[in-house]
Formats: structure tokens, sequence, C-alpha cells
């Protein structure tokens, strides 16, 4: 099926429709001295793209342009990462979604970077506190390494190899995120990896790219399907949606704390990359 992109429409293709509208949420962020600034967007975009085809046989879907500015300070140690921090991507992705929701039934943000964790859910959250119906849902392939590493690799080889400079690809370090977190916040990626890399790039393969993209965009579609909403606004399988909201939380500081990387798949699986992303 085809991709309905609202950059392409009129306001009159638009009127009389409540569509699910897909926002693609991404970086500008180191990845590596082999991968573009903007993997985690292309990913994301790309993901967002299949799903919407998928959906098209049964639902009103619009494909959003990306967003790729992020919260993605543990990575401005390296030329090239341009971070707008948490109090400004809650800030944005607030505003865009009422005034998206305006003329759209509801907004899924497919978000391709870990860093992007607390902005996002407080957005979202707040949103669904204004009786809007809006949710999240984070690009996580299985099994799938932090930041730069094979997972990566594989996905931007398949999606614009080109892009992908092989011959500089090195190992970083390998450790388990979980074992890296405190230096991770303590002294940001440059401090723990000097390449930028947390894992190990040797073994990517276009082919694996492939079969990670579709088996994120057809969990995605068959999740936007379900809609099933957690009460941290992530768009899930697993869990329902609470029969009632919780009452809006108190007010949060405008700086969070400096996170660990951007870590693709193992951050936005965790409940500990909520205060994450930097700045």
């Amino acid at each position: 099926m085809s991709v309905t992109r609202l950059a392409d429409l009129t306001w009159p293709d638009l009127e009389g429709r409540r569509p699910l509208v897909l926002l693609p949420l991404g970086s500008l962020e180191q990845h590596g001295p082999h991968l573009p600034l903007d993997t985690d967007a292309a990913v994301a975009a790309a993901v967002a793209e299949r799903a919407a085809a998928r959906l098209a046989a049964d639902t009103d879907v619009v494909l959003a342009p990306p967003q790729y500015y992020g919260a993605s300070g543990e990575h401005e140690g390296f030329p090239g990462t341009v971070s707008v921090g948490h109090t400004a991507l809650r800030l944005l992705l607030t505003e865009a979604g009422r005034s998206l929701l305006r003329w759209a039934g509801r907004l899924l943000v497919v978000n391709g970077h870990g860093g992007n964790l607390a902005g996002l859910t407080d957005a979202v959250t707040g949103l669904r506190d204004e009786g809007r119906d809006t949710a999240w849902w984070p690009c996580v392939p299985p099994a799938g390494d932090a930041h730069a590493g094979r997972t990566e690799t594989s996905l931007m080889l398949r999606l614009r190899p080109a892009a992908v400079q092989a011959g500089r690809a090195v190992a970083g370090v390998t450790d388990p995120v979980e074992a890296l977190m405190r230096r991770l916040v303590a002294e940001t990626v440059r401090g723990v990896s000097p390449s930028g890399v947390l894992g190990d790039p040797a073994g990517a393969g276009a082919a694996e790219g492939e079969r990670l993209l579709d088996a994120m965009a057809d969990r995605l579609a068959a999740d936007a399907r379900g809609w099933r909403v957690s009460q941290r606004g992530r768009l899930t399988t697993a869990q329902p949606s609470p029969a009632v909201r919780p009452a809006p939380s108190a007010p949060q500081s405008p700086a969070p704390p400096p996170s660990p990387a951007g870590l693709t798949a193992a951050a936005q699986a965790s409940p500990a990359a909520r205060s994450g992303g930097g700045r």
C-alpha cells in the first residue's frame, strides 16, 4: 500500500478526516566514525513508513516529516552533535501535539533515540492528561546492541549504504550498558568510548538490517492497531491503558540530569532510561 505523507497534502485533503499520525523522532548526534549523524532519525522514519504502509489497508494513517533534533547532551563531546535538551524537546512535542490533534484523531511518536525519553514521556503523558489521544513507541530491534555497533550499522547499510564509512568502523566498549551506566553519566560517551561506539560493528550487513526493519515495522503496526497505552504513554501490546488516568504529575525540574548514551535498544526498553538524554 502507498503511504500518505503529511508534507505532500493540502488542507482540503484532510478536512473531515481524523487520521492516525505517525511522527518519527530521532536525533542529530555522533554515531561513531562510520555512521551518519542522522542515524536515529533515519531508522525511526523508515520504521514509521513501513508501518504506515502496513496500516493503510484498514487505517486512515498519515506519515509526518521526521523531527531530527532531540536530547543528545551525552554526545556533545563529539563535533556534529546538535542537542536541544529535554526542556525544549518537551515543549516542542507538547505544542506540536496540541496543534496536530486539532484535526488528527491520534498521534503516535515513533522514537529512534533512547536519550529522548525524559522529554518525550513528559510531553506524551501531559498531552494524555489533557485528554489528547497520544502515545510513543520505541524503535527497539530484537537483541540490539547499544550505540553505533552491529545493529545500527546493519540498519544503515540497508537504508543508506553510501553514507556508511565502512573503512572507519571500529569496535568500541562492549561491556553491557548496565555495567557502564555510572561512567556514562559521570564522563559522557566520549569519556567512556573515544570513538563514540558502544558495541562492535563487525559482522553488520544489509540483509540483517532488512530483517530488523521488517520486524520493528510489523510490531509497530500490530501495536498501533491494538492501541494499548501504558501509564508512561508507551504504546504496548503487554499492558492495557488504565481505566482512569493518573492525576497530572508535579512540575518537573527544567534541567533533568545528563544521561548515559543514546542507547538505541536497551535504553528505550529500560525504565532507567526515563532519566536520560542530556541537558
